[in-house]
């Protein structure tokens, strides 16, 4: 329904959540979880090399093969394509990740662990809420060419990881940092105005394989829309016939309903809400998804996001930004105590080359390129 294909985890941070996609911090971390696939029989008639060792460090060739095939799905489920000349410093951070994360699970306590599975809970908990049924979150996890079991396994690791490096850190962000924040940067706290609406959508291209349907359909499903028009300007419930009729998966269950700003919706579909009135049920507003019949609950006009709203995002963000500092000296430390060591030539000279441009490693742990701010 939305214009922006939205993925499962972008790089927000704290409870500023999940408005699109699973990132490259998820890719690092390794996971054995993984079914066997018919080239994994093949490559297991031969040695799995080790391309990188130390203490508590061990990522075999097969492991590392398996995340970059990995990163360039996610890429390419984003709509991206890795060019050649982009490949040596994926595969950098990749193999960076891969080290890092087993480095901090070294590291994790008990406390870290169960700190990490219920961040990755209130994760998926956020990926569901967001993308609108558990359905969603599975098909987009097959675009990414993963299952619910290893994206799961990978967000505990990556989160575990990251409650490690928060406590050893020890990073301190006052409340009267927070209130700084958010009185000197008024623009990232502006929520502008916006349409709570329900709609019902009738599909013109099959669900399934997204091919156009025959005019025959498409003139029985406008014929449909039309009555359906008709029966909630009758007083019928909305929330019942979108239930009942829509296609929409993203909304279908919640009674068709969406809360959004301008720019977030196909044209058609926002000129028509935005220019109804609450309670005002629209024509048949025809979009490239289909045939919609729209109805306004509400508009809420533009404000500023109250602090106590946003005060838990900026915390964070602030956390996140003082350890980003301290985060790339801390980790080459871990490194060279546990004596990490590339014994792949090719990778080796590709971190040697990214160590002198003063490019960080690719640390999965922590997100500290997006402000806190409304969405």
């Amino acid at each position: 329904m939305k214009r922006t294909k939205y993925l499962l985890f972008p790089p927000l941070t704290g409870g500023a959540v999940l408005l699109a996609a699973l990132t490259a911090w998820a890719v690092a971390a390794p996971t054995n979880t993984s079914p066997v696939k018919p080239d994994d029989k093949l490559n297991s008639l031969f040695e799995d090399s080790v391309i990188a060792k130390g203490k508590g460090v061990e990522v075999k060739r097969s492991q590392f093969d398996d995340e970059v095939v990995r990163a360039k799905a996610q890429f390419a489920a984003s709509g991206r394509t890795i060019q050649p000349e982009q490949m040596p410093l994926l595969e950098h951070q990749v193999l960076s990740g891969l080290i890092q994360i087993q480095l901090l699970e070294a590291k994790a306590t008990e406390a870290d662990k169960t700190t990490g599975k219920e961040m990755a809970d209130k994760k998926l908990a956020d990926a569901k809420t967001h993308l609108g049924s558990e359905e969603k979150v599975d098909n987009q996890l097959k675009l990414m060419g993963m299952t619910r079991e290893e994206f799961t396994a990978k967000l505990v690791q990556q989160s575990t990881a990251e409650a490690v490096v928060k406590r050893e850190l020890k990073v301190n962000v006052t409340d009267d940092d927070v209130k700084k924040y958010y009185e000197d940067n008024p623009s990232r706290f502006e929520q502008p105005e916006q349409v709570h609406a329900a709609h019902i959508l009738l599909a013109t291209k099959d669900m399934k394989t997204n091919t156009e349907l025959t005019e025959d359909k498409k003139a029985a499903k406008l014929k449909l829309a039309q009555d359906l028009v008709k029966r909630a300007r009758a007083g019928e419930d909305f929330g019942k016939l979108a239930k009942e009729y829509s296609e929409d998966p993203g909304s279908k269950d919640k009674g068709g309903e969406y809360t959004f700003p301008r720019g977030q919706m196909v044209a058609e579909f926002e000129a028509a809400a935005f220019s109804l009135s609450p309670g005002q049920v629209s024509d048949v507003v025809t979009t490239q998804f289909g045939y919609h019949v729209i109805k306004v609950i509400d508009k809420i006009p533009a404000k500023k996001v109250e602090f106590a709203k946003v005060s838990p995002d900026i915390k964070e963000y602030l956390a996140q930004q003082a350890m980003s500092k301290q985060l790339p000296d801390f980790l080459a430390q871990f490194k060279e105590d546990a004596g990490v060591e590339i014994l792949d030539s090719k990778l080796k000279a590709e971190d040697s080359a990214a160590a002198s441009m003063g490019l960080p490693a690719g640390h999965p742990t922590i997100k500290t390129d997006t402000n806190p701010q409304t969405h």
